[in-house]
């Protein structure tokens, strides 16, 4: 009886948990790290070039990359960390990780300032702003390379979690129901009740407010139309243009609610709803 399938398949698993796991993640950064040390100190100086006569491993500036590279990357991921639950939780696009990736940079200027001026003063060198200058530009240059390579696959992975297959549990009295985002058609308020309506036209009340809602929810897919309702981008199955500039919102779900049936915006959201869709 051949054992070769269940082995191999054993094997797929351990790799699939392995390749899934934060222990990968890490595996990658230092890959990376390693490679981008490697690459920046051999083409710091001539005599580094793999094609001189001269050729000679550049050590010294590898290590020292490495090392500083290291705290870079402590500060980016204590920051990637508080981003990641403040912001990247709810919304992922580039604007927010450009923000990621400058506080960053700040964090490190911070940090590079006094050091470098500290490290003068120990030398016994001359301080000049200047060369402090200049070496900060290299330096936040480099690092924001070097933060970008980290975390491009992360930022990645979150945005498709954010779109695909986040979820919210919504409170009912005693009761606790998680909801994928894909199964939600919209969230509307009557009688200081708020509903949840899923894409079977059944709907959940929610011990939440739709101002508490709005906090939770990822809103690259859902939209707060007014004051009652919150639409969910791909429930959205027509859109017309009425009077004073307003927007007219038909959703793919029928339920026999006169709030539903036709959702306006005003002309006021008129351009944020647009841009929002699109």
């Amino acid at each position: 009886m051949s054992t070769t399938q269940p082995t191999n398949n054993s094997i797929k698993t351990v790799w699939h948990s392995f390749a899934s796991s934060a222990t990968w993640r890490w595996f990658q950064k230092a890959i990376v790290l390693i490679l981008f040390s490697l690459v920046v100190n051999h083409l710091a100086a001539s005599d580094n070039f793999l094609d001189g006569t001269s050729y000679r491993f550049p050590i010294v500036g590898f290590l020292f990359t490495i090392i500083l590279s290291t705290l870079v990357g402590i500060i980016a991921h204590l920051n990637f960390k508080f981003y990641k639950k403040k912001y990247f939780a709810k919304k992922v696009e580039i604007a927010i990780a450009l923000r990621f990736i400058a506080s960053t940079l700040g964090y490190i200027t911070i940090i590079y300032i006094p050091a470098a001026i500290i490290a003068e003063i120990i030398s016994g060198g001359q301080i000049e702003f200047y060369y402090i200058l200049i070496g900060l530009l290299i330096t936040l240059l480099v690092c924001s390379i070097l933060i970008g390579l980290w975390y491009v696959q992360d930022i990645y992975n979150l945005y498709k979690l954010s779109i695909k297959g986040a979820e919210i549990t919504i409170d009912s009295g005693a009761k606790m129901t998680k909801l994928i985002y894909e199964n939600i058609v919209c969230f509307y308020s009557e009688n200081k009740i708020v509903y949840t309506v899923k894409n079977d036209g059944t709907t959940i009340n929610t011990d939440f407010t739709l101002n508490e809602l709005e906090e939770k929810i990822n809103d690259q897919l859902f939209f707060r139309a007014n004051r009652q309702i919150i639409i969910h981008k791909d429930a959205v199955d027509q859109i017309e243009k009425i009077e004073n500039g307003k927007l007219r919102i038909r959703l793919k779900v029928s339920i026999e609610h006169s709030m539903i049936d036709e959702i306006n915006i005003s002309r006021y959201k008129r351009k944020a709803f647009v841009n929002w869709f699109q």
